[in-house]
């Protein structure tokens, strides 16, 4: 099944409505947009989210993209983001979208 624009709208929404200092998962991001899958998101992040804080956005055990991990973990030390090592603390820095 497509992807929708109004689901692409909405993960655009949950991504930018994402504090700086703070992160997300794509399933996080995946589950509050009622998506069935992560890679959706990830689909729409590479397609559609210039004009976002997609460094916000990690994968579940708080590390960053493999072709973007120093300009990720750059942008958000940059933001105060809880960092240890090449992953983010997600138990600290992670953000909690509303139901």
């Amino acid at each position: 099944m497509p992807t929708t624009d109004a689901q692409i709208e909405r993960v655009r929404e949950l991504v930018a409505a994402i504090p700086p200092g703070r992160v997300s998962t794509y399933g996080d991001v995946a589950a509050a947009a009622g998506l069935s899958t992560p890679r959706t998101v990830g689909w729409i992040m590479r397609t559609d989210a210039a004009d976002l804080p997609w460094h916000r956005v990690l994968r579940a055990d708080g590390s960053p993209a493999p072709h973007l991990v120093h300009q990720q973990l750059s942008r958000l030390a940059l933001e105060g983001c809880p960092i240890r090592g090449d992953r983010v603390d997600m138990a600290a820095a992670r953000h909690r979208f509303p139901d």
